[in-house]
């Protein structure tokens, strides 16, 4: 029978709202330098986080996801974009983003969707593509932190910035946007990045005993380039008196400390804060250093003393933002919004947390190369997941533009892993990943280098030194010799290089990246 076609108009309208209907809201968590060994979920033996343990038994935990370029803009760049840094454009800090090139939220919106970015965005660029943003200018602080806002204006809130972006975050969602549209939501923090600043609830975290040290923390990068040796990013020989070990004053033992930055996130308490602050620092480090004069420590345990203050305040911020995902999973909950919201938590990449002595990020180690991906999508995955198909952050927007029934730019390089949080993963999926690190002049002095990952193993190319690195995941998981010179290994050599080439081909990387 034939529909009159006022009716047949009705019927595709009311089909049109309905789909409109389920298609899901995206609340888009992310942190900054949060290793997966700082999450229960991934098997952390140093820290507790049970609201993303939550999130990971509700829903899918990704064992094998990793970023493109192991840097705060750069990663970040690459989720919006999808697409790797030298096709976006922002391959180091300090470059300036172009929000006008192809990017997933803009899209979203032509779709229907509000769309939203709060918290750290440092990209250099007002954000494009978003109804709403209030946003960290550059690394942003801690506490009491300034936020830009469209039109070039700046205000400063009160209080700790973990807890302000997930403030703003809820209200953004109970007050500010349009309920009758679909949303993005993109709530991103600062923590844990340097210099690891701990909510004042959270001094007295973890203070019952030492953490575990990795045991690899004493690493002297034999069996391995030298070029390993010439970063500046060691726990023993580039942390800073004020900024990191949190001590006032002059710096009373260069010969340990980097005199450098001072803490600037004490500049900025309140007074009320500062005496918080002082009660729980100032016996630690007054107690230590007594103990240095007197001679009572030698080298090493001075080396340990200094990862135990890094550790734990690294932890301790850490367990704020574990708090912000269980606010707004229960906020989700309170509002009816669980059931059709698909939540992602993830970290722009990795952290060395003591690995080869090593903080921050930027080598293509696991520990910074891997970055946390949980997902949680009602009705879609089930809960518990554990896929390990291997992902990468220049993924994430085309997966979120499919889980909202928009077709992804032919110019975007990820793939979409929607299927696979369906638990199918297509039998063409890629069986490696390319990575790229350009800032060689950068702060810490990592040598530029890039490479690929399989299942097993993983290959780095030096342009400086024009070196190989070959390490085999499966006999040497913390990556201690490299086999490239290893006779036994030539053949396994030879197809990575293979492999290097046709994924350095696939991505249209030019010749000559990155540069020494």
């Amino acid at each position: 029978m034939s529909l009159h076609p006022v009716a047949l108009l009705v019927f595709v309208l009311l089909a049109s709202t309905a789909g409109a209907a389920e298609r899901p809201n995206l609340l888009f968590i992310f942190s900054d330098d949060h290793a997966t060994a700082a999450i229960g979920a991934y098997g952390s033996q140093i820290n507790q986080t049970p609201n993303l343990d939550r999130l990971a038994s509700e829903g899918a935990l990704f064992r094998n996801s990793f970023c493109a370029n192991s840097i705060c803009g750069p990663s970040r760049a690459c989720i919006l974009s999808g697409k790797h840094s030298h096709k976006n454009g922002f391959m180091i800090n300090g470059d300036h983003f172009d929000g006008h090139q192809t990017t997933f939220p803009p899209l979203l919106q032509k779709a229907g969707y509000q769309t939203a970015v709060i918290g750290k965005w440092h990209l250099g660029t007002d954000p494009v593509g978003f109804d709403y943003w209030e946003v960290l200018p550059g690394q942003g602080s801690y506490y009491n932190p300034a936020f830009l806002l469209p039109g070039g204006k700046r205000h400063r809130r009160q209080g700790y910035c973990t807890d302000l972006i997930t403030d703003m975050a809820i209200e953004w969602l109970d007050e500010g946007r349009d309920k009758e549209k679909p949303f993005l939501l993109m709530c991103q923090h600062k923590a844990p990045h340097r210099n690891w600043a701990p909510a004042p609830r959270h001094l007295k975290t973890l203070n019952d005993g030492p953490i575990p040290e990795p045991s690899t923390l004493r690493d002297d990068y034999a069996g391995r380039t030298e070029l390993l040796a010439e970063s500046e990013m060691t726990i023993r020989d580039h942390m800073h008196w004020g900024h990191d070990m949190k001590f006032k004053g002059e710096n009373q033992l260069p010969e340990y400390f980097v005199t450098g930055y001072p803490n600037g996130e004490y500049q900025r308490m309140t007074p009320e804060q500062r005496a918080g602050w002082d009660a729980h620092y100032e016996p630690r480090n007054q107690a230590f250093l007594a103990a240095v004069a007197a001679g009572e420590m030698t080298d090493e345990e001075i080396f340990s003393w200094t990862y135990q203050r890094y550790i734990k305040d690294y932890l301790r911020c850490i367990a704020a933002v574990d708090e912000s995902v269980g606010r707004l999973l229960d906020y989700l909950d309170q509002a009816g919004l669980a059931d059709n919201t698909l939540v992602v938590y993830s970290s722009d990449q990795g952290f060395y947390l003591g690995e080869h002595g090593w903080y921050d990020k930027r080598w293509m180690f696991e520990p910074s190369l891997e970055m946390p991906l949980l997902v949680r999508w009602p009705g879609v995955i089930e809960p518990g997941l554990r896929p390990e198909a291997m992902v990468q952050n220049i993924d994430y927007g085309p997966t979120l533009l499919e889980a909202a029934g928009v077709e992804k730019p032919a110019e975007m390089q990820g793939e979409s892993f929607a299927p696979i949080l369906r638990g199918e993963t297509p039998a063409d999926w890629r069986d490696a990943i390319y990575y790229a690190f350009y800032e060689s002049q950068g702060a810490h002095k990592v040598a530029a280098h890039d490479g690929v990952r399989t299942d097993r193993y993983k290959l780095m190319h030096f342009p400086k030194t024009d070196e190989w690195q070959l390490f085999d995941l499966r006999s040497d998981p913390e990556e201690m010799t490299s086999v490239h010179d290893d006779p036994s290994h030539a053949e396994v050599l030879a197809g990575m290089k293979q492999r290097y080439e046709e994924l350095r081909a696939t991505y249209e990387v030019p010749e000559g990246l990155p540069k020494p």
